[in-house]
């Protein structure tokens, strides 16, 4: 039977559809990746600088602070400009908001907790939908409206979510139904708990996310675990790492994360590499330091392994699309788990490149046709030789379980 793909081990929850320009988000479409600029929006070039690198790295929708008049004249001149859509982030004044749209957003981020005069909220609701504009309500753990804490004990699932249901509340009466939501916390549990509590109560598209998570790799930990933990159970339509670092690295977190879980297509080069252990016959850390910098810039979207001895490389890589194992000064070059080539251990970072193009024009049936025939037997000699110095059994497996039985034939049978 075939290994089930990720689509089925992850079901997506069912939601909603909106369109952040030309992004889909929910609704079964594919789940989006997001970051912040960190420049000040009024810096139009800087800010655009930041944007094209952001979608450079994957990016799909990228937020920009609206927090004054300036940023919301700038975002009339970065937008028309920008690869990829631009949602404005407000926070207390509601006239960013309307300035943030006529500026030509494709959609806006609200802190319920910050802007609370319900007159302010279904105004700019009203704004968004003659414009078919979508916008996220945005709950943030550490600024809920005071009467939320009193009424809940304090920072609780339940408190996050009845905030967000208290927005939504206001958007109804002005008939906006463009939403997507988000509950975010700097506490973990408390943040999957407040996502599956929203699950379970809406149908509209989430947007997940850890915030505050804080630097890597701290930061990638917490945001991860959150994360991947949600998205694992269906839940989650649009992701941002919240981390303190350039964003480009959130964008790059977010897409291996989701890459990981084959919830979207790899675009770029994932190694997968051994830990190393006493039988490895090169310096792991090294190599797959340089094959990675070698290949990160060939934009080819594989899977590259690097292992550090030849007894159980190949093998324990064999899904790899190509890889090398080191071995008696060697390395033994394989496609798909088949031996293609043996190099000198010095030449392995630049075979891996060689054959890496060869893969990208021509797929692994190329790779395979131009295989040195005299390869396999090599690398098999290598293996013998080195089973034969140092074993198979390293950790004495066999002795164990000899003694093992030895103990069971002692045992009194009446015990």
């Amino acid at each position: 039977m075939s290994e089930l793909s990720p689509q089925t081990r992850y079901p997506r929850r069912d939601t909603r559809q909106l369109k952040v320009g030309d992004v889909a988000v929910g609704g079964g479409a594919p789940i989006s990746v997001q970051s912040m600029t960190t420049t000040k929006t009024a810096d139009v070039e800087g800010t655009l600088q930041q944007i094209y690198a952001l979608a450079g790295a994957g990016c799909d929708i990228v937020r920009c602070t609206c927090n004054e008049e300036e940023a919301a004249e700038g975002l009339a001149q970065i937008v028309p400009r920008s690869p990829i859509p631009i949602i404005a982030d407000i926070h207390h004044q509601y006239r960013r908001a309307l300035e943030a749209m006529e500026a030509g957003v494709q959609g806006l981020r609200l802190n319920p907790g910050n802007i609370r005069r319900p007159e302010h909220i279904k105004a700019v609701a009203a704004e968004a939908r003659d414009r078919g504009l979508p916008i996220r309500i945005g709950v943030n753990g550490g600024s809920l409206d005071p009467s939320l804490y009193e009424k809940h004990g304090g920072l609780t699932a339940e408190a996050m979510v009845e905030s967000a249901l208290q927005e939504i509340a206001y958007f109804d009466e002005v008939g906006f139904t463009d939403i997507k939501i988000s509950v975010k916390a700097s506490n973990v549990a408390l943040m999957i708990d407040a996502y599956r509590l929203l699950a379970d109560t809406v149908d509209y598209p989430l947007h997940l996310g850890v915030t505050e998570a804080g630097p890597p790799p701290a930061g990638l930990v917490k945001a991860t675990a959150g994360m991947a933990t949600l998205l694992a159970e269906g839940i989650g339509d649009t992701i941002r790492y919240s981390l303190t670092a350039d964003p480009v690295e959130e964008v790059r977190a977010g897409r291996w994360l989701l890459e990981s879980l084959g919830l979207r297509e790899r675009r770029g080069l994932d190694l997968i590499a051994c830990p190393s252990c006493g039988r490895a016959e090169v310096d792991v850390i090294e190599v797959a330091g340089n094959a990675q910098k070698a290949l990160d810039g060939m934009n080819i979207p594989i899977q590259v392994a690097v292992m550090g001895c030849v007894v159980n490389g190949p093998g324990e890589a064999r899904e790899a699309d190509l890889g090398i194992a080191a071995g008696r000064k060697r390395g033994h070059l394989f496609v798909k788990g088949e031996v293609v080539k043996v190099v000198p251990e010095p030449e392995m970072v630049d075979a891996l490149v060689e054959w890496a193009q060869i893969i990208a024009d021509g797929g692994v049936e190329e790779a395979l046709r131009r295989k040195d025939d005299s390869a396999a037997a090599e690398a098999e000699a290598d293996r013998a030789l080195l089973l034969d110095e140092k074993g198979d059994d390293a950790n004495n497996a066999s002795e164990k379980i000899q003694n093992i039985r030895s103990l069971d034939a002692q045992t009194d049978p009446g015990a």
